[in-house]
């Protein structure tokens, strides 16, 4: 058994610890009959600095996105702790995506940008017999510029994702920091985000790996089981 290959995170676990637990915490707790609102955002943001944490100490790599999320989490609660207005909430939901979104712009214009760094994995596609038939077909060159256009494409869903965090933080948190209706609000910004952003984010992301597994497909006429590492 290879000790180097990350163990898969639990998608349940994913979604209780930072969306749900947390949403109910700040939307159930925050009054001061419970745990009162300072109390309240802290213990709520610890579950996903807990899973974060754990997540890193299980799979020993650095990841950025999760490094950034880790971030994301302190500033929430540096917000809500420091009872600043809520628009510096609304700019950190959107600076978040945003920063992701840049990084992934940004890495098209290098030797390698994220989408061919994500998709051109050996241990899932057969990249040898990939090369060769793009090599045979003289479809190399259109190849490239498919990966760049997905690498623009990919970068185009966290500027969704950034301005829509900006749009539901604006319109859902708008009582002042330091209150239990701000907790509360704050409570339904994570738990609306989930089907508000993260799905429709992810299903365009799929819509990507289609179009250039489709791609993939019609330049080498290659078939599924043939660009894949199928066990």
């Amino acid at each position: 058994m290879n000790n180097t290959t990350a163990k898969k995170s639990n998608p349940l676990f994913e979604i209780l610890f930072n969306v749900f637990i947390p949403s109910f915490i700040l939307m159930k707790f925050s009054g001061e009959e419970h745990l009162g609102t300072a109390m309240a955002l802290v213990v709520a943001l610890l579950f996903p600095i807990a899973y974060g944490g754990m997540d890193l100490i299980r799979n020993k790599k650095f990841n950025f996105i999760a490094a950034l999320g880790f971030v994301s989490v302190l500033l929430t609660g540096g917000i809500g702790l420091l009872e600043l207005d809520t628009r510096w909430l609304a700019l950190k939901e959107a600076l978040i995506p945003g920063l992701i979104g840049l990084a992934v712009l940004g890495s098209t214009f290098t030797r390698y940008p994220f989408m061919q760094k994500m998709i051109l994995n050996d241990t899932v596609l057969n990249l040898t017999l990939i090369t060769e038939r793009l090599k045979e077909n003289g479809r190399s060159e259109a190849f490239e510029r498919c990966l760049a256009s997905s690498n623009y494409l990919f970068a185009s869903t966290f500027a969704f994702s950034s301005a829509m965090n900006y749009f539901l933080a604006t319109w859902i948190v708008t009582s002042p920091a330091g209150t239990a209706q701000f907790n509360e609000e704050l409570g339904k910004l994570t738990l609306y985000s989930y089907p508000i952003i993260a799905i429709p984010s992810m299903l365009m992301m799929l819509g990507i790996f289609y179009y250039v597994w489709r791609q993939i497909r019609a330049m080498t006429s290659l078939e599924t089981e043939q660009i894949f590492h199928i066990k």
